[in-house]
């Protein structure tokens, strides 16, 4: 098996009639003569020519879609078109057969939703080795980043007692039998009885934990899962998703924007580098999708222009405020043709009004700040009240275009009386995160981060339109298959 030469070599090779072996899965098989076969390494098949005059029937009748083999013969330039090499077989070895009247995936287009429904082999079509090679150039280029910058790796809880947002919305963990809970007096269930003797649940954020480490080794990320029981089935909404959050310490917010800008440059730009070909595929993909489209619907920019559009600008920074002015006096808001209406400051943004700012208004990435406190979580850094009187903390979200949202992150409150004073009114349990209130009192220092939900940023980066397309087994709403 280690003598056989992957396809994306073979295919840039120029040492031409030599002895090679190649495996992988047949894709095509025409005229009992021509076999096209992929091993993952690349998109590209390789053409392997058969003498079919001289092979078993019995043996040609075993290749077929999906079935695996093994190749032995000369490595030769290709008199055919669409090829520039490929390999006159001399020997055929059928390592694993594939029923054709069985197997699902025939050499033609299928819809992205069939290719759900069977996500344990779409991963053999062009498109899902385009995505997942791009997930895989994304996650290194993160890892990467952080490294040349000196950041600490940590891996944070996944089962925990804590919930980060405060939002209720979590999965819990019990090993308590469903058919016999044992229940307190009052009648509420017995925690002492279950395995970790409290109420726990799967995590919907490391930041916490994350905070409590940056206190030390002064900048951390976190790469992991993360997971929200949100009753959501919609494109951009997954149960189980990874997420990156850094935290870097005697930082404010002014550095946690160009910790975040300098991020999505340097990842994008190692994507962009390193899977040319799989861009380029993702592109013509979409290019291709849109001219189904009503004309209205088509975005105006292609993938590749997207991410450009990324790269070649300075994100423009602005306060919510400021934001909240535009949308207001802006035509899609007085001809009414947002959904959803501007008319006051203090209403949370949708995705139409971050898209407007990003995509019409200042046709580049859009960093807003100081959003009102009213609508952001209780850890992030309380600004003074504006000339009116408004409450506002030292939140930053950066828009992108197509997508809205990538990345949501803050300064965090380092004075322990505004802390826990917010807690307070959010009627937040002070005991239950005694540990992080912990480091506001010992050595408390300024300190800020972010979250980006990586598959949305997998999402922007391969111009896919559903994030159940860019996670190898999504969970949402009634599915947990495979």
């Amino acid at each position: 098996m280690i003598k056989r030469e992957k396809i994306k070599s073979l295919l840039a090779t120029t040492e031409y009639n030599r002895e090679v072996i190649v495996m992988g899965w047949v894709r095509t098989f025409r005229n009992n003569q021509f076999i096209a076969i992929n091993d993952g390494s690349c998109m590209g098949n390789i053409q392997i020519v058969v003498d079919f005059n001289n092979t078993p029937e019995e043996l040609l009748k075993r290749i077929t879609t999906g079935a695996s083999v093994a190749i032995t013969g000369t490595l030769i330039e290709s008199l055919g078109k669409g090829q520039r090499v490929e390999v006159k077989a001399s020997a055929i070895e059928i390592l694993g057969d594939s029923d054709p009247d069985k197997f699902p995936l025939q050499p033609k287009k299928h819809s992205l939703e069939f290719l759900r429904e069977i996500a344990h082999l779409r991963f053999r079509t062009n498109t899902f080795n385009a995505v997942f090679k791009v997930r895989h150039a994304l996650a290194f280029a993160i890892h990467q980043f952080y490294n040349e910058r000196g950041f600490v790796y940590m891996h944070t809880p996944i089962i925990t007692a804590s919930d980060a947002e405060g939002a209720g919305e979590t999965f819990k963990v019990t090993t308590l039998d469903y058919d016999q809970i044992p229940r307190t007096e009052d009648g509420h269930v017995d925690y002492a009885e279950d395995f970790f003797g409290r109420a726990t649940n799967l995590t919907v954020s490391g930041q916490l934990e994350g905070e409590l480490a940056a206190m030390a080794f002064g900048q951390i990320y976190t790469f992991g899962p993360t997971f929200r029981a949100e009753n959501s089935n919609t494109t951009r909404h997954l149960a189980e998703f990874w997420m990156i959050e850094p935290e870097i310490a005697f930082a404010d917010l002014e550095d946690n924007m160009q910790l975040a800008e300098d991020m999505m440059k340097y990842i994008i730009t190692y994507a962009v580098e390193n899977c040319k070909e799989e861009i380029e595929f993702l592109n013509a993909r979409l290019l291709e999708d849109e001219k189904t489209k009503p004309q209205q619907e088509r975005s105006e920019l292609s993938l590749i222009d997207k991410l450009n559009f990324c790269l070649n600008n300075d994100f423009e920074r602005l306060t919510y405020t400021e934001a909240i002015a535009i949308l207001r006096s802006s035509k899609p808001n007085q001809k009414k043709q947002f959904k959803y209406l501007i008319n006051e400051w203090g209403a949370d943004l949708q995705s139409e009004h971050e898209r407007f700012l990003v995509e019409k208004h200042f046709k580049k990435p859009v960093i807003l700040t100081d959003y009102p406190a009213d609508i952001k979580s209780f850890y992030m850094r309380q600004n003074e009240p504006d000339a009116e009187g408004r409450k506002t903390v030292a939140a930053m979200d950066i828009l992108f275009p197509g997508i809205g949202e990538m990345i949501g992150g803050s300064q965090r409150e380092e004075r322990l009386d505004r802390l826990t004073q917010r807690m307070e009114e959010l009627n937040i349990p002070q005991e239950e995160l005694w540990w992080y209130l912990d480091t506001r009192k010992f050595g408390s220092a300024p300190h800020a981060g972010f979250g980006l939900g990586f598959e949305r940023l997998v999402l922007f980066v391969t111009g896919m339109t559903n994030i159940r397309d860019v996670i190898a087994f999504p969970r949402f709403p009634k599915n947990a298959e495979f």
